[in-house]
C-alpha cells in the first residue's frame, strides 16, 4: 500500500566505465522503471554530478524500509541490478530512513 509521504530511499553514487555512459543510463532506465512497479515503490531519480561529471546519484522513494528489503529480496532483482553493473567501474548503495522533513508552504496540499 502506498502512504502520502515516503518514509525511506534508497540511493547510490554511480561511476560508469568510461564510454559506457549512454549504455549505463539506458540499463539505469529500466532498472528504474522495473523498480517503480514493485510495492511501496514512488519516484526514482538519476541525477549527474555538475561538479564530476563522471558520477551520478540515483535516488529513489519508497513507502517503508521493509518494501526496500521485499525489493532487494525479489527475484528479478539481481538480474535487474547485474545489467547496469555491466556497466559500471563504481557504485556505493545505501538506505536512508527519514528523520525530519520540510515543505513549501504551497507544496503542503500535494504532501
Amino acid at each position: 500500500m502506498m502512504t502520502d509521504t515516503p518514509t525511506a530511499y534508497t540511493t547510490g553514487s554511480w561511476q560508469p566505465d568510461p564510454g559506457h555512459e549512454d549504455a549505463f543510463l539506458d540499463a539505469w532506465q529500466d532498472f528504474a522503471n522495473w523498480s517503480c512497479q514493485m510495492p511501496g515503490a514512488h519516484l526514482a531519480v538519476l541525477a549527474r554530478d555538475l561538479r564530476d561529471p563522471n558520477r551520478f546519484v540515483s535516488l529513489m522513494a519508497w513507502d517503508t524500509l521493509e518494501d526496500i528489503r521485499a525489493w532487494k529480496r525479489s527475484p528479478e532483482f539481481k538480474p535487474h541490478m547485474a545489467h547496469v553493473q555491466e556497466h559500471i567501474d563504481r557504485f556505493a548503495p545505501t538506505e536512508l530512513d527519514v528523520v525530519a522533513t520540510a515543505v513549501h508552504e504551497y507544496a503542503r496540499d500535494t504532501v
